[in-house]
């Protein structure tokens, strides 16, 4: 039998309209909690959240993204932070090599801790009755970002999170089968990259969808995508925080 934190996850939706009622301190502090409390590598805990609350700081951020309604206008605006700066201070203080925060890694484990941090806030606000949006497009312009921020070395701007009281939610986006995502003991190329039957179910999703609709599939979407290669200044950005990336 499923239960309400299952039936809640199944509903999930990107919000990007929210009416004007405030998220509550009370609100924020379980959502800051529920971060806080997710698994973490080794208990390295290698994230830090920023709360956006200046509107000049807000607006800069929002015309970096191209989402300028509703970053600007969401209640709360958090900036997931990917952080191992704690942990370089750490060793510089003690006298040992910064090598192991530099690497590949140690790239992946905050990458990791930070995003399933965001995870469990989005649940957690979800659970109260609240929308959330992941904010991926603040790595549009990364490195003036990281400046807007003051962030340190070791420290990357993953994604922000808009959060608010809903005034209104997109339709359900069908997900892929269970036999597309899920094997036993092996990848199953065959079985994984079977995409026809979900390509009509998305198709059908998209045609029929009440805002927005469009003639497309999974795999068009995809290819839309994919075509180009996006955000190149990734790997430099990288590098300039101090990360060697081998």
């Amino acid at each position: 039998m499923m239960n309400s934190t299952i039936e809640n996850m199944l509903q999930h939706v990107s919000v990007r309209s929210f009416t004007n009622q405030p998220v509550t301190s009370q609100q924020k502090n379980n959502l800051v909690a529920a971060a806080q409390h997710g698994s973490t590598t080794e208990f390295v805990q290698a994230f830090s959240i920023i709360e956006i609350t200046d509107s000049t700081l807000r607006n800069k951020l929002s015309d970096i993204t191209v989402s300028s309604t509703h970053v600007r206008k969401a209640d709360t605006f958090y900036v997931f932070v990917a952080d191992l700066h704690r942990q370089a201070n750490i060793l510089r203080k003690n006298n040992q090599s910064l090598d192991s925060i530099k690497n590949m890694e140690a790239l992946l484990l905050t990458t990791i801790d930070t995003t399933i941090a965001a995870q469990n806030m989005a649940i957690a606000a979800e659970s109260m009755g609240l929308g959330i949006c992941y904010i991926g497009s603040l790595r549009n312009n990364i490195s003036q970002v990281a400046e807007l921020l003051q962030l340190p070395d070791f420290t990357i701007p993953l994604f922000g999170m808009t959060i608010g009281v809903p005034s209104s939610k997109n339709q359900l986006k069908p997900r892929m089968a269970p036999s597309n995502q899920v094997a036993i003991n092996s990848y199953n190329e065959a079985q994984f990259n079977d995409l026809s039957s979900y390509d009509k179910i998305v198709k059908n999703y998209y045609v029929n969808r009440e805002t927005n609709p469009a003639n497309t599939s999974w795999t068009d979407k995809n290819l839309a995508i994919f075509k180009e290669v996006h955000r190149a200044d990734i790997a430099d950005f990288l590098r300039k925080q101090g990360f060697s990336l081998n």
